[in-house]
């Protein structure tokens, strides 16, 4: 799938559906030549034009033609005369930031190396992948960069990430790496982003490419509900179903920057790599940084196309462990109902009701742990609290199971309240500034995982609190993001590392508990989807999507994060109306609707349903359960954008083809009572499709070329379920 075509001076990566290609220019520069649908070969048909231009550097002084500052590059420097952009800056002892890195070499490597301490794709065998790592070097300095290109044999993805390595005999200084850059020739692109706030994450915002710099980037110390590693690039007419689409995901649950910028003369530069405002490494002699990796998919199929391919890959060679195959649990947590007021009856009585209603596990929320009655102490305290529970959570866990219901479990483990045990044994333990009182959010302080005897005090704790309860379930909670950035236990030259060795020290404490206990399902959680990334989905495989729980508003949520990640992914539950976050009253039928887009939960006080709401809750969980494999391991397909339309929709194929799910939405009542149509995807349009609801039965062409039409209703909030089956011939 890799080669190297001596006489064009190119490399291929191909797998015979997506062709990435670049090659040299000068002998030493790297020149971007094209990404997109396969091809045979690259010979230049699209290539730029070049001129003696004004204000453009020559670094051959015989060729007026070339500058730097036009070329199409794969991984520009800067101080070499191109003004955009630079994918890497370094220091060197002198204090000057001027270097200049050629091409020396390259290998052709079988499967894919993992990257050290980092959360990756992987492959199971070698034969899935072949990665290419081409070397630059800079003479003076002796130290390299080595590009690494991962292609994949069945996914129509490349993977990128990028190694310093310092061969020379004095410590260099890195202020900025990109894991990726390239540059896309002149046309017209739109730009799609994931940008939001808190209980409003991952809204979709398009807009044109036009001669400016888009710079994305969050210095939170997380991925953040405000912006999400990622970017797409597409034809200004690509829809969900049609044109092209480039999408780039950043493996990483950090600070991070992507840029998007235009050249002056058309092109389009993409970078993706670690903020440089809160980034920087002292890379002494001999030794090499690792940045994270992206992910780079190319879709001509538009952006559902697109996000098949982020689904497909993520759910198979980024999830790990059992659970990455495995259906997941429907659950109820204890937070709607008794928030931090719990104890062992409340919790046990509520636990045996979910079980009469089918509910599979039961959550223990915040205010478990000792002298934890508001969020204003004790965190950090992870030790069972005997006034609540005076039998210990062992003995809770196991009458939960004796129930019918399997047992989880809450932790906010990077964080500690200043009213804590262990803040009062170890206040060297938090990020701060020691020259200031350190903020307060939600009157908490961070704890510097980058310290070894953090990670490990981390690990004994939520180890001992899972081996006495043999939970099989965790929340993971981040409820704050970072200020202060200083560390008691690095030294003055390393303080600009802690923002990366913060996130290096969580992957190292999420890697020894999946370790441990490879049967738990952990669930990541940032007041929602603070931290819904791929790095986290390493370690987590789902994330709770929002702290809005509210139906109309997760239509948005969902939808826009399904561009990156599959509905398997995303922890959506029932809540009680009105609405915690809203007011919104909407149908237990909708809230239902809504959250059947991922993994099934209630989040609610069970114990006040009426009658007929606990048999409508039984219902609910028996279809979802008839359809959780198609919702969870299907093929998910976005119908209607419910950001540009009063209706919403979408449908899910299952693996065999044999089931297809579809749900559509209206928000508001229409007086005309129009009928909305939505024409299905993924069907077989020779086959023929049994409505499971009156056992009516329609083409598979019918249903996606003249579509399926709703029921206009006089009634806001409504939803319509359709299940299909495929009938044998």
């Amino acid at each position: 799938m890799i080669f190297f075509d001596a006489q064009e001076n190119t490399f291929y990566l191909d797998n015979g559906r997506i062709t990435y290609c670049f090659g040299l220019a000068k002998e030493g520069y790297l020149e971007c030549r094209y990404f997109g649908r396969h091809i045979r070969r690259c010979n230049g048909s699209a290539r730029p034009w070049y001129f003696d231009r004004g204000f453009c550097s020559n670094p051959d002084p015989q060729d007026k033609r070339f500058s730097l500052d036009t070329l199409p590059q794969e991984y520009p420097d800067m101080n070499q005369g191109d003004f955009r952009s630079p994918a890497y800056v370094m220091q060197t002892p002198d204090g000057r930031r001027v270097t200049r890195f050629l091409f020396q070499g390259y290998e052709i490597l079988q499967g894919k190396p993992s990257l050290p301490g980092l959360p990756a794709t992987y492959v199971e065998h070698l034969q899935e992948a072949q990665t290419l790592v081409v070397r630059l070097a800079d003479a003076h300095t002796g130290a390299q960069i080595w590009l690494y290109y991962t292609i994949f044999r069945e996914y129509d993805a490349i993977c990128r990430h990028v190694e310093v390595v310092n061969g020379s005999t004095d410590a260099l200084w890195l202020e900025r790496l990109m894991a990726m850059s390239m540059d896309f020739p002149g046309g017209d692109y739109d730009l799609l982003t994931l940008s939001g706030s808190h209980l409003m994450e991952k809204v979709v915002h398009r807009r044109p490419v036009t001669a400016d710099a888009v710079v994305l980037d969050s210095c939170r110390g997380a991925s953040s509900p405000q912006q999400t590693p990622c970017v797409v690039l597409t034809e200004p007419q690509t829809d969900e179903s049609r044109g092209q689409a480039w999408g780039f995901n950043f493996v990483y649950s950090g600070d991070f920057q992507a840029v998007v910028q235009a050249g002056q003369y058309g092109s389009v530069r993409v970078q993706m790599g670690l903020n440089p405002l809160t980034f920087g490494w002292n890379l002494e002699p001999g030794q090499r940084f690792v940045s994270p990796e992206c992910v780079l998919v190319y879709s001509h199929t538009g952006l559902n196309g697109m996000s098949h391919t982020f689904h497909r890959l993520y759910a198979q060679r980024l999830f790990r462990g059992p659970w990455r195959d495995r259906v997941r649990p429907i659950l109820l947590n204890s937070w709607e109902a008794f928030t931090f007021s719990i104890d062992e009856e409340k919790c046990l009585s509520l636990a045996k009701q979910a079980s009469e209603l089918g509910i599979e596990l039961f959550v223990l929320d915040d205010g478990w742990f000792k002298n934890r009655v508001d969020d204003r102490r004790a965190l950090g305290d992870w030790v069972t609290d005997r006034t609540k529970f005076p039998h210990g959570l062992g003995r809770l866990a196991q009458a939960v199971r004796d129930a019918g219901v399997d047992f989880g479990i809450w932790f906010e483990p990077e964080m500690v309240s200043y009213d804590s045990d262990l803040y009062r044994s170890h206040p060297d333990w938090i990020i701060r500034s020691p020259d200031y009182a350190p903020i307060l959010s939600r009157s908490q302080l961070v704890l510097d995982l980058s310290n070894p005897a953090v990670q490990d005090y981390l690990v004994e704790a939520v180890s001992a609190v899972l081996e006495e309860t043999k939970a099989s379930y965790v929340k993971w909670d981040m409820n704050r993001h970072i200020t202060d950035l200083g560390s008691s236990w690095l030294p003055a030259r390393q303080q600009r590392e802690l923002s990366h060795r913060y996130m290096l020290g969580l992957y190292q404490v999420l890697e020894r508990l999946n370790q441990c206990f490879p049967q738990v399902l952990f669930e990541g959680c940032s007041s929602g989807g603070g931290r819904f990334d791929a790095g986290m989905l390493y370690y987590m495989p789902q994330t709770w999507a929002s702290d809005n729980t509210d139906a109309v508003c997760r239509l948005q949520i969902q939808s826009g994060t399904s561009l990156l990640f599959p509905p398997v992914t995303m922890g959506s539950h029932v809540s009680a109306v009105p609405n915690h976050q809203t007011g919104r009253i909407t149908p237990l039928e909708t809230r239902f609707a809504v959250a059947l887009g991922g993994n099934l939960g209630y989040e609610m006080d069970i114990r006040t349903l009426t009658p007929e709401e606990r048999e409508e809750v039984r219902r609910q969980i028996r279809t979802y359960k008839a359809l959780r494999e198609t919702v969870q391991h299907g093929t998910f397909y976005r119908l209607l954008d419910p950001q540009q339309h009063n209706d919403a929709a979408w449908n899910f194929v299952s693996q065999d083809g044999n089931t297809v799910v579809c749900c559509q939405y209206r928000v508001l009542a229409d007086p005309l009572r129009r009928t909305t149509v939505v024409r299905l995807q993924g069907l077989d349009p020779e086959a023929t499709y049994r409505r499971q609801e009156d056992g009516v039965c329609f083409g598979g062409d019918e249903l996606m070329y003249a579509g399926l039409g709703d029921r206009p209703v006089r009634q806001d909030f409504v939803s319509v379920i359709s299940v299909f089956e495929k009938v044998e011939p």
